[in-house]
């Protein structure tokens, strides 16, 4: 019997290290293989994914579960279509999430290029989801992973049907504390266990600060006003505010100040209240659909606005030029533009999209 062939992306972590175990384990030919996505990085960020230190790592898990290694050079692919992509979305006033445009674009687009021509059959990953194959459907479907800590079928929500067909996400049974009790169990020589909010490529969080060096003539100071459109103040460029953001107003108005909204034409960063920030509707573009083609009439859903959101009841209407309105049943806090919006029915992601504007569109 010929087994079937799986690459599994590695980064010598904890999660990826046990999933390329538990391939080995069901009988796959397994490689591994890690992106190289950063030519120059500094010691503070070769802890993180993308640091040159964790081709090593990932190369002595390989080394141990006796599986051939790759590493990938996606350094210029990664540029263009991650990195780029994160700038520009600042640039726009917008928040961006570069972990969903990793994934469509280059974990499951380029890497998964370079090794499906060599008779590879899946590419696996180790997020905590599931991809099922409903034969009524005839359609691939994405499932929330059954760790309700580490869930992370939001992050993998643009993927299409020809993706999810080449996809293993051998961890979607699994809860966080299993892997690593069974990661210690078996003496893998994973790279700690320390979980990272951080933008991978990002060191220390400083988004403004990396986005500021990469063009400085695309930052332009402005003024920071009130929901009536008074001064109160300046800020140094809108890529250092998102909405819902608190920290570094740098205003004294005897109460708390969030970011309400950014006011790119006129270079203004808006404040107000914590009750400013709730919000009932707003428009997203690029959807795509994985449990079906499209909707033609509204449709009920739990809608998650970014990864750490519980998810909340909603409407979803066709909307024009492929758009769709999202109406809530209750408002919701800090609603981004740019953010991914995912909509989902009991465990299945029904399809998501991208936040384009806040509040109720004409048309």
């Amino acid at each position: 019997m010929v087994k079937r062939r799986v690459v599994v992306a590695m980064s010598g972590g904890v999660d990826s290290s046990f999933t390329a175990y538990l391939l080995l384990e069901r009988g796959y030919e397994v490689i591994g293989t890690t992106m190289k996505v950063w030519n120059k990085l500094d010691r503070e960020s070769s802890s993180h994914c993308c640091g040159l230190d964790h081709i090593e790592d990932a190369r002595r898990v390989a080394q141990q579960l006796g599986i051939k290694f790759y590493a990938i050079d996606v350094v210029k692919e990664f540029e263009k279509l991650v990195i780029n992509y994160f700038c520009q979305e600042y640039y726009q006033g917008r928040t961006p999430n570069p972990c969903v445009m990793c994934n469509k674009k280059v974990k499951f687009g380029i890497l998964w290029s370079k090794f499906k021509g060599f008779g590879t059959d899946y590419i696996a990953t180790g997020h905590y989801a599931k991809v099922e194959y409903s034969a009524g459907e005839k359609r691939y479907l994405l499932k929330r992973g059954r760790s309700l800590k580490k869930e992370q079928s939001y992050f993998l929500f643009s993927l299409s049907q020809d993706q999810l067909a080449s996809a293993l996400f051998p961890l979607g049974d699994y809860t966080k504390e299993e892997v690593y009790r069974e990661v210690r169990r078996l003496g893998l020589p994973v790279c700690g266990t320390r979980e990272s909010q951080e933008v991978c490529f990002i060191p220390g969080g400083n988004y403004g600060v990396f986005i500021q060096a990469r063009s400085p003539k695309a930052i332009q100071p402005g003024v920071i006003v009130n929901t009536r459109g008074e001064v109160l103040g300046k800020h140094n460029g809108i890529p250092f505010f998102t909405v819902g953001q608190r920290k570094g107003i740098k205003i004294c108005a005897g109460k708390p100040l969030y970011i309400v909204a950014i006011n790119l034409d006129e270079n203004r960063v808006i404040v107000g209240s914590e009750n400013d920030l709730y919000q009932s509707e707003l428009t997203a573009i690029g959807v795509n659909w994985i449990a079906f083609e499209g909707i033609d009439t509204p449709r009920k859903v739990i809608a998650k606005i970014r990864y750490n959101h519980e998810g909340s009841e909603a409407m979803v209407y066709p909307h024009f030029e492929g758009k769709v309105r999202v109406a809530f049943f209750k408002p919701q806090r800090a609603i981004a533009p740019g953010q991914a919006i995912v909509f989902y029915e009991s465990d299945v992601v029904l399809g998501g999209g991208w936040i384009e504007k806040v509040g109720r569109s004409e048309g």
